[in-house]
């Protein structure tokens, strides 16, 4: 399966997320907290995918999503939001993001969004 970088400001959603991308044997190659790190482990990790949330400190998730993809165009970034956070998605959806998923976490929406991804690209 795909090799992920989790990336959440808060550690209980990333466990959430590492535990529902685990139970269909995805390999969670790290984690950051910020768009920053996630840059940096992008860089270094080489993942196939990453979960960017949106509203991070340091920099946030559309921020680092742009920087990962001037790195790697064919770089897969699927958005992590909550429901009010439609408008921002669709912005990174245009900048980019190949996917998005809501929180909170919805173990079929988050495998059938994975799906979609690895077999998109």
């Amino acid at each position: 399966m795909a090799k992920i970088l989790v990336v959440d400001d808060a550690n209980f959603l990333r466990t959430a997320l590492t535990s529902i991308l685990k139970k269909k044997n995805h390999e969670i190659v790290g984690e950051a907290e910020n768009g920053k790190e996630a840059v940096r482990l992008y860089q270094e990790l080489e993942p196939d995918i990453v979960t960017m949330d949106i509203t991070m400190p340091v920099m946030n998730g559309i921020e680092a999503m742009k920087k990962i993809i001037e790195l790697d165009s064919k770089a897969s970034v699927i958005m992590c939001s909550a429901m009010e956070q439609q408008k921002v998605v669709f912005e990174a959806i245009e900048l980019g993001a190949k996917d998005f998923i809501v929180k909170p976490f919805d173990d079929n929406r988050v495998h059938d969004t994975f799906e979609r991804v690895i077999y998109s690209t």
